[in-house]
This record gives structure tokens, sequence and C-alpha cells, in this order.
């Protein structure tokens, strides 16, 4: 019996949707964002170890970053391509299950809105997955402080020093803008990781996050405790490489610090969470929110 081309049709229809290549819908997006908050939080001690393997990963793209971008004399182009191997930590992260503080404080915000987390259990699991990616990105570069390899290299250390004066050196003010425009590009490209439907599509949006973020000089509280944590471990190195230079009365080299002073990295973290937590929130999360909201459920975006 001779097969026409509308039994074929007829048959694929029914297989795969007309609606299979097509991203989700603003309101389906939510409904992710929803399910992935409750249950990562339905397991805290399995969200504590995602977190860790996030906090390692982004980690991951802080060596790249540094690797590449030493020795390149241009700051666009330095910035351009430390951000091309950066993204692919955001890629490991989103395909291997791991966790970012910051792509759950708007997912867990929008399953705080919509009544599927309470305010209490919100604020306990940015906590925990905050903690497990300081944890995380500390091991990481814990090891590689104390076995660094040719990133113990003056071009090495040098650059890994410029990269973190350039997070902890500017004013509470700057750090905290660039801190909300940091996830409002990251949680962007989270949003449309979770709107498209294809392997390929998901790749190419977590990707875009890390590398509009590093090549646009923002700020995010993990990558920087790699950034400037990395540095400060290896500091006494940089110190020695420049002893001569740091013995002068007149040297204007800065160094790193551990608290909260103003170049120091507890003082760079609070200030960069804090505007994290507005961009991925308030610029991401309620205002996809809104949109969703502008829309009846007859006329679904």
């Amino acid at each position: 019996m001779e097969i026409v081309p509308e039994d074929i049709q007829h048959k694929v229809d029914r297989i795969l949707p007309q609606s299979f290549m097509e991203p989700k819908s603003i309101r389906e997006t939510l409904d992710t964002f929803t399910s992935i908050a409750v249950t990562k939080w339905s397991r805290p001690l399995g969200f504590f170890f995602q977190s860790i393997a996030g906090g390692a990963m982004v980690c991951f793209g802080v060596i790249l970053a540094i690797a590449v971008g030493a020795g390149i004399a241009t700051p666009g182009i330095a910035n351009l391509v430390s951000g091309l191997v950066f993204g692919f930590s955001f890629v490991a992260i989103m395909v291997s299950g791991a966790s970012l503080i910051t792509s759950d404080m708007a997912a867990g915000f929008v399953a705080m809105s919509r009544g599927r987390m309470t305010f209490p259990s919100y604020v306990s699991f940015l906590l925990v997955g905050w903690i497990g990616n300081i944890v995380g990105a500390f091991i990481f570069i814990g090891i590689v402080a104390a076995g660094p390899g040719a990133y113990a290299k003056p071009i090495f250390l040098d650059r890994a020093h410029l990269i973190a004066l350039s997070k902890v050196g500017p004013d509470a003010i700057s750090v905290f803008c660039m801190a909300i425009i940091c996830t409002w590009l990251l949680q962007t490209s989270f949003f449309l990781y979770v709107k498209a439907r294809t392997d390929v599509g998901k790749m190419v949006m977590a990707w875009y996050g890390p590398l509009a973020f590093v090549a646009g000089m923002t700020e995010h509280c993990i990558a920087n405790i790699g950034m400037i944590g990395l540095p400060l471990l290896m500091q006494s190195r940089y110190i020695a490489l420049n002893s001569a230079a740091l013995a002068t009365p007149a040297s204007k080299i800065k160094l790193l610090t551990w608290g909260f002073g103003h170049f120091g990295l507890l003082r760079n973290e609070l200030i960069v969470w804090a505007g994290n937590w507005i961009g991925g929130t308030v610029f991401v999360a309620i205002l996809f929110m809104m949109i969703s909201w502008a829309y009846d459920k007859t006329r679904p975006v």
C-alpha cells in the first residue's frame, strides 16, 4: 500500500508536537524555575553537594580566564578571550546538574512568590547554596594554590593580582552596580537556558551569561571568590616576586586582604552578593513574572 504524504505528516504530528522546536512560553519557563527550586530544596544535603560542585566549576572558569588573558596587552581583547573560556563554567554547571547561588536567587524567588516556598525556606535555600558554592570554590583554588605549576610564573601571578585589584579597588557603589548588571546578564541567560528546548540551544544560552559578565567587567559573588581568593592564597609568592618594588617607600603596589577594608575579600563579597540578588530577582525574576501576569491565560507568552 502506497503511503501518501498526509499519512506521514499525521504520524509525525502524533510523535512530535508542533511546538517541539519552539522555545517554552514565559509562563512555562517560570513553572520550570519553580520546579527547579522546589526540587533542589526537597533534598538539602544533595543540594549542598550540588552547590559545592557548582562553586568548583566556577573556578574552572577563573583559572582558564587567568591563563588565556595573561600577556594580552589590549584590555578589551583580554576581556573577550577570558569571557569566551569562562563561558564553559556555566555550561558545565547547568548540564551536570550542579548549582550556582545566583541562579538559585532567581529560581527560589519565583517559587516563593508562587507560594511553593516559604520566606524562611527561601533564606535557608540561599544560605546553604551560598556556603556550598564558597566551599567548592575554596577547595578548587586551594588545590591550585598548593601546587600552582605554571600559575606560579610571574606572568600569571601578575595577571591574577591585576584581576583581583580590578574587583576590590573600585568604590562600593561601583561594585554594587556592576554586581546588579552581572546577574541581570547571567540570569537572563539562565532564563533563556530554561526557555530553550534543544540541547544546543541550552548550551549556547548558558555560554552567553558568563561570557557577557566577564567580558563586560562586572561582579559575581562566586567568581570573585576565585578571582580574589586565589591571588590571596598566592600573595606570598607575589610579594616575593615584587619584594624590591614593595620595599620602596613610593611603591604604588597594592596588596589584597581577607577582611572588610577597601581591598578586602569579605567587603567585596557582601557588596557583590547584595547587588547580585537585586539583579537576579528584580530585573529577571520579577520582570518576567510581571510580563507573564500582563497577559491573560488565552494569550500565553
